[in-house]
């Protein structure tokens, strides 16, 4: 049996913000992960000031890709402007390793199945101990489904579906292009070019209203794809597009249990706007951390519900 401190289920954005938080005050923890890092996650990557602020990371420190924008290439529906903003975009199979390896964790690769309590320690299959432990696992995260169910249910937001790719591509218009709304999809779709030769295209929706309109993503991915082609900004590529779902910020939730945590997408904190998750789940992971090291109140109120006050510049 492997005893710790604490134990990390999740090794993405929320649990390697929790990990750096926790390292700092040399806790005893490990982070279990079922994918083996650096992994493949297709994203559009975005990151503000307020994020780098967040992680104490000055961007020219960073290491891998990172592309700053100042303005976006906005259409809704044929209205069609440029918005003026402060943005990085990274590619998550660099930014997550990087991220988590940061605070030199005990990683292990491995699925979680069976979580129970015992006296005052969490057992997770029979193998590994903790007094606390913290649920990053993602919206499927096994720590959620076990102690944070029920309470979940009435708090989440709208499920949100999307479908995305990220490839090497010699591209040629550096701008980042976002169009909402068009031919009645309830979400929008981008188009994010990244450093070193690589763009991520992406769209995402509403499950309900999509539902409802008896509409799938698959038709709006083949026009996305079209659009593409005939602007010129993408030609020739032979699409695999990689699907996932997650939860936009819904109403406050129970969110510990005991002496078990959740944070990011385990919870829904994905803005309500713009659908952005990989601030509010670093911040949710610090936010954890703090508590544990603290003994003070859990809570993720004050994180941003919203991302155009960031989107614009303004935090």
């Amino acid at each position: 049996m492997k005893n710790v401190d604490v134990i990390i289920v999740g090794g993405g954005p929320a649990g390697a913000a929790c990990a750096w938080k926790l390292a700092q005050h040399q806790v005893d923890f490990l982070v279990l992960d079922k994918a083996t890092f650096p992994r493949v996650k297709p994203c559009a990557g975005w990151i503000t000031p307020l994020v780098l602020r967040d992680l104490e990371i000055n961007p020219a420190d960073y290491p891998f890709g990172i592309k700053h924008f100042t303005n976006f290439q906005v259409s809704i529906k044929d209205f069609q402007f440029k918005l003026r903003t402060n943005q990085y975009a990274i590619r998550r199979v660099e930014f997550d390793n990087w991220l988590l390896h940061r605070s030199d964790p005990v990683l292990i690769n491995h699925t979680v199945k069976e979580i129970r309590v015992e006296y005052d320690r969490y057992l997770i299959d029979n193998t590994y101990s903790a007094k606390t432990i913290v649920g990053a696992g993602g919206t499927n995260c096994p720590i959620q489904k076990t102690f944070f169910k029920n309470d979940l249910d009435d708090h989440k937001g709208a499920l949100i579906v999307a479908q995305e790719e990220e490839f090497a591509y010699d591209y040629s218009d550096e701008r980042c292009h976002l169009w909402f709304f068009q031919n009645e999809l309830p979400g929008y779709a981008w188009y994010v070019p990244k450093a070193n030769g690589f763009v991520n295209i992406g769209l995402g929706g509403s499950a309900e209203k999509l539902k409802s309109n008896n509409d799938t993503l698959k038709r709006h991915w083949g026009l996305l794809v079209e659009k593409l082609e005939k602007m010129g900004l993408v030609k020739g590529h032979e699409y695999k597009p990689v699907g996932h779902s997650y939860y936009l910020r819904g109403k406050n939730a129970v969110l510990r249990q005991g002496n078990a945590f959740i944070v990011g997408d385990a919870i829904g904190l994905a803005t309500r706007d713009m659908g952005e998750g990989i601030g509010p789940a670093i911040l949710s992971g610090i936010r954890a951390a703090e508590a544990i090291l603290s003994g003070r109140e859990y809570t993720v109120k004050s994180i941003q519900k919203y991302s155009f006050p960031s989107l614009l510049g303004f935090r």
